[in-house]
């Protein structure tokens, strides 16, 4: 699997590289500019991008527009953002578009080599990847007179552990349940917030998402 990376701090893009190495991706650019980021991804075409939102030479978001834009060049392609910080409008800015696999990341999970793997892979496979603290950050700013109020408790951690892209079968193992309860609730919460029901992970995952997104 080929990767893209951009971050401009050079010890962690050193780490970066390794670590994805070790685990059998290979580095087709390592970069910690926003020019030489938006030239690897329109040449080299990689499997995902795993890019810091803020890079030289403006430090704002330039590491994310360039993304934006290298999707729209080429739709659907697996992008993986780290920030330092939660920033929303660059997550719901990055989940805009609807399509291909999309993750949002703050920098200390970094540190767990397998949960950071795992998101990579995951994006990847076009799925999705949101950090828990983006999703409750998210939810949180849902007032009570929105449809979200209308969740149980229950069914608000489910969405909470979809929204980061788990299975039910994931879900169901965190929270001690079976599958099929898992199943109940997810159709009840896509019901309560009047999306449609769907099979598949990944477009449930985006539409939950796109959903909190709108009328901010």
């Amino acid at each position: 699997m080929r990767v893209v990376l951009a971050e401009d701090l050079f010890l962690l893009r050193d780490g970066l590289v390794r670590l994805l190495e070790a685990f059998g991706f290979e580095i087709a650019a390592a970069v910690e500019s926003g020019p030489e980021l938006e030239r690897a991804l329109a040449e080299l075409k990689p499997d995902v991008a795993v890019v810091d939102v803020r890079l030289p030479p403006t430090h704002t978001d330039e590491g994310l527009q360039c993304a934006l834009r290298a999707r729209r060049e080429r739709p659907g392609l697996p992008v993986l953002v780290l920030s330092q910080h939660v920033e929303q409008l660059y997550a719901r800015e990055l989940l805009a578009d609807g399509s291909g696999g999309v993750g949002y990341l703050l920098k200390d999970r970094v540190f767990d080599a397998e949960q950071f793997v795992d998101a990579v892979r995951r994006v990847a496979a076009g799925g999705t990847a949101m950090d828990p603290q983006v999703i409750q950050q998210l939810l949180a700013r849902r007032g009570d007179d929105r449809p979200l109020a209308r969740l149980t408790p229950r069914e608000r951690e489910v969405m909470e552990l979809m929204a980061q892209g788990r299975s039910n079968t994931a879900i169901a193992q965190k929270m001690v349940v079976t599958e099929r309860a898992v199943a109940k609730h997810t159709a009840n919460i896509f019901i309560k917030l009047g999306l449609e029901v769907s099979d598949d992970d990944n477009r449930r995952v985006l539409a939950v998402l796109a959903y909190l997104d709108r009328d901010r």
